[in-house]
């Protein structure tokens, strides 16, 4: 286990995974994911969350020796999605003693990904500002439906003044990839996370009455420091507000002439002085790259060649992408490419 200083109570129990090619079977991962989880050491030990079973053999191996003699006495569940919800079972039947805490729709969606059932007696569930004393830490739930699942929650622990934030705060990359925090926490936010804005404004309010000092998502480092740069980052990605000033040109071309003419087009613009010219080949780029950058910059110039009486297929399946996660900017694209192709995107 790689060593992630938290705290002398608080102990990272995560692991990394270097040989996923496709996240979600569709986001390019060139530099791996972590899938994060945390162990509390008190007079009571809470595990927040499990990972991948992907990861299953690691993991156990950490918590094991993270726990030693102990046994948990709960399984903190802020999340069912396979990636972290993958080992709840297994860790289960392992220490049949332990309580697993939840919410209403946690306990309400359980039974879909696992086949177990739970007493009353092994359930703690938990509801909006609840706490659960460990010792010297309490834990407070705050929930946050639809980021990005219904179920969702996250923790803060009293004490030492620490979010676990679930997927809020996350990214692509192993943790032990030295690379920028913001374009793979952009990428990742903007193609799972994006089209649920308005719940996450809603987290934030919640965050902002809270004394934050280290937040604990369940992807991607430990935050500690400068966390109104993170915070800051999510207010604007949450409300689709342009990040940054720039051109992003979406090219979906079949012989090369249209991307021809999106290259001298993007000349002519750093010539007349443009701060910043991107170009996508839609058919062959990365989709989520380009769906990221859409949003970041504040122009984006659609080009694409006609097909069978539509837009290139790429095209639809970026503008798709758009629509997913803001209707108004794929209303203002699709009102463009209608009157360049009339009979195009009757799909939408």
């Amino acid at each position: 286990m790689k060593d992630i200083t938290i705290s002398d109570s608080i102990i990272y129990t995560g692991v990394d995974d270097k040989t996923i090619d496709l996240f979600e079977s569709q986001y390019v991962v060139p530099n791996g994911i972590s899938y994060n989880s945390y162990i509390i050491l008190d007079d009571k030990t809470a595990i927040m969350d499990t990972v991948d079973k992907r990861g299953t053999s690691e993991w156990l191996a950490n918590v094991k020796n993270t726990l030693g003699d102990r046994k948990p006495d709960y399984l903190v569940v802020s999340h069912l999605e396979p990636d972290h919800a993958g080992n709840i079972q297994t860790l289960a039947e392992m220490y049949p003693d332990m309580k697993i805490v939840g919410n209403a729709k946690t306990f309400a969606m359980i039974g879909q990904f696992f086949d177990m059932e739970l007493s009353d007696d092994k359930k703690v569930t938990v509801g909006e500002g609840d706490t659960l004393e460990l010792g010297s830490h309490t834990l407070q739930f705050f929930m946050a439906p639809m980021v990005h699942w219904p179920e969702v929650m996250v923790i803060y622990e009293q004490s030492e003044k620490v979010l676990f934030s679930a997927d809020a705060f996350g990214k692509f990359g192993a943790l032990d990839t030295d690379e920028d925090w913001t374009c793979e926490a952009r990428r990742y936010y903007m193609n799972i996370v994006g089209k649920y804005g308005a719940p996450v404004q809603a987290l934030l309010k919640k965050a902002s009455t809270l004394d934050i000092q280290t937040i604990c998502p369940l992807h991607g480092p430990i935050l500690g420091e400068d966390l109104g740069y993170y915070i800051g980052k999510y207010q604007v990605w949450s409300s689709y507000e342009p990040e940054d000033e720039g051109i992003v040109i979406a090219c979906a071309s079949i012989h090369g002439n249209t991307m021809e003419a999106c290259k001298k087009f993007a000349e002519i613009l750093t010539e007349k002085g443009a701060k910043k010219v991107s170009i996508f080949d839609l058919a062959r780029d990365d989709m989520a790259e380009a769906i990221e950058d859409a949003f970041r910059y504040d122009t984006l110039v659609l080009a694409a060649a006609s097909y069978d009486g539509g837009a290139f297929p790429c095209m639809e399946d970026f503008l798709y992408h758009l629509k997913s996660i803001d209707i108004r900017i794929f209303d203002i694209c699709y009102q463009h490419i209608r009157k360049l192709i009339p009979n195009s995107l009757q799909s939408f």
